[in-house]
């Protein structure tokens, strides 16, 4: 597996806190999100491979937030940095998820988020409309009480969404995924009422200017524990925006944007200049100013590009995340207060579950077949090579305007 780590930077949200704040303010709050919630879950899931989406994710905490009250709701305001409730930010939201919808050309992003609520909790009829109309957001019924058929349910709802065919989770479904985890299940036995929040993504992109499969080698890849594995690697010359920088602790590294097909979006890759330079050096810099400037300095030039072919899906428990963030009593019974959701006592959230997936191959789709063996002529065109751990994100080409969809990091182990 290939050390990797994703900013996928789409759309700007409009975010307050309460006040109006400017534009930049809004769009480098929802990057610093991102960056934060990617960070986090980094941590909890240690070495391991994953992909989470922020932009998913948030829909999943705004959801919450239309329920909850008291010191539940501020923790949940807090980690995301604006209030739901605030008309602004709603119909700046509205507009936000109404054009994700729309398909860009050559890009698929979908996002899902549905809260399985235990059978027989009477919930809020302001709840419950505000939940079927928030972006493609879904209430569900499940017996907690039953955990392998709530597991089974829920896991049908994921398979489902990440399969592009959204579906009504049913818990006689069979899972065609096989590397879907069992979902938790701990505390199914209690007679408290609970949630389970859930959400998903999808991305798959075309590039403006294919891979060719006839171009892709078995080529080395320095992992970062400083072992070499032969992976896919596609290849091709092409006209994209470059630069070299350094961080403020003098570690180089350089950029290269390659635009996909219709130039609205485009994978912003930042790749450590010397194999020796740990990815978390630069890592550690992120920030919506540091990648801003970065994006300022990128000049055109011709140049061979050699990139991993790789698809990456994650499944894991946002708990750990969420508290990280600060987002505490939502899971206990005692403190968790989401009478806005229902007046019933005693519903928290038992379960947060994430799962998403991102593929990059040679023309955006799954490919099948044999990699050809290609040996490319010496030129004196400079070479974008990455053959070690980077970090990458998307972003709109022509605007700079973003916010976090994905991050993901995959590491081998």
């Amino acid at each position: 597996m290939l050390p990797i780590v994703f900013f996928a930077l789409i759309v700007t949200w409009c975010l307050t806190k309460g006040n109006c704040i400017s534009y930049d303010e809004l769009k480098d709050l929802k990057i610093e999100f991102g960056i934060n919630l990617y960070r986090h879950a980094s941590e909890a899931e240690n070495r391991t491979n994953l992909v989470i989406s922020p932009a998913s994710v948030a829909i999943s905490l705004e959801l919450l937030q239309f329920g909850a009250q008291g010191n539940t709701f501020m923790e949940l305001q807090n980690a995301l940095g604006y209030n739901i409730h605030d008309p602004s930010v709603q119909d700046m939201l509205h507009e936000v998820y109404e054009g994700r919808a729309d398909s860009v050309q050559g890009v698929v992003a979908q996002l899902a988020c549905s809260l399985f609520v235990h059978t027989g909790v009477q919930l809020s009829p302001h709840f419950a409309a505000r939940a079927m109309h928030w972006a493609n957001s879904s209430l569900q019924q499940a017996d907690f009480t039953d955990p392998n058929r709530t597991a089974a349910q829920i896991q049908g709802w994921i398979t489902g969404n990440l399969a592009g065919q959204p579906m009504s989770p049913s818990p006689s479904l069979s899972l065609a995924d096989g590397d879907v985890h069992s979902v938790p299940s701990d505390g199914a036995a209690s007679p408290l009422s609970r949630v389970a929040v859930v959400s998903t993504m999808y991305f798959k992109s075309t590039w403006l200017k294919k891979f060719s499969f006839l171009d892709t080698q078995i080529l080395p890849f320095t992992t970062a524990e400083g072992s070499t594995l032969k992976v896919p690697t596609m290849h091709h010359t092409a006209e994209v925006n470059y630069g070299q920088f350094q961080t403020t602790t003098q570690d180089a590294f350089s950029v290269a944007e390659l635009p996909y097909l219709g130039e609205k979006l485009s994978m912003f890759i930042v790749l450590p200049s010397h194999k020796r330079t740990p990815l978390s050096q630069i890592e550690s810099h992120l920030s919506a100013k540091t990648i801003a400037l970065w994006s300022s300095g990128l000049k055109r030039m011709k140049m061979d590009i050699f990139l991993p072919r790789f698809s990456i899906q994650s499944l894991f428990d946002l708990k750990t995340v969420f508290s990280a963030l600060g987002i505490r009593d939502a899971f206990d019974p005692i403190t968790a207060n989401f009478k806005g959701i229902s007046e019933q006592a005693g519903l928290y959230i038992s379960e947060a579950i994430h799962k998403a997936k991102i593929e990059v191959t040679e023309d955006g789709t799954k490919a099948s077949g044999a990699t050809a063996m290609v040996l490319l002529k010496r030129s004196r065109t400079p070479i974008f090579k990455a053959d070690r751990p980077f970090t990458f994100f998307l972003r709109q080409a022509n605007t700079g305007r973003c916010t976090c969809c994905f991050s993901s990091r995959i590491i081998h182990k």
